[in-house]
């Protein structure tokens, strides 16, 4: 996906998240940021992360605390608290999302353009 909002979430919790993943930083998209009333986002990652022994490749952002909103990410310096789940499989239950991480939103910058055939090899 690239057309929406680009977004930088860092997960803060787990502490160990970096473990199992190159970086706490996740990066990715969203066309949910339209809606105002909506409170949650789902966003499609860049690339995938790992979390519990299963990979993801989107999560569900709502706000951290009562009466926040997404939308002040807009406004915010260091980032806007909030709640992250990944999705979930059960054939009891069918398919939704698990709240098992939090952590900071903010936007992100464009991506990196893809490189060239033409571009110098870094030595």
């Amino acid at each position: 996906m690239t057309d929406g909002l680009r977004l930088r979430i860092h997960v803060s919790e787990p502490f160990d998240f970096e473990r199992e993943n190159e970086s706490a930083d996740l990066f990715g998209w969203t066309g949910d940021e339209d809606a105002q009333a909506e409170d949650e986002w789902e966003v499609v990652l860049d690339a995938t992360f790992r979390f519990n022994e299963s990979d993801y490749d989107r999560i569900l952002i709502g706000p951290r605390y009562m009466g926040e909103h997404l939308s002040k990410v807009h406004d915010s310096l260091l980032g806007v608290p909030i709640r992250i789940a990944h999705r979930t499989h059960s054939d009891v239950d069918g398919d939704g999302w698990h709240f098992a991480l939090t952590g900071l939103l903010s936007l992100a910058p464009p991506p990196p353009p893809p490189p060239t055939p033409d571009d110098p090899k870094e030595s």
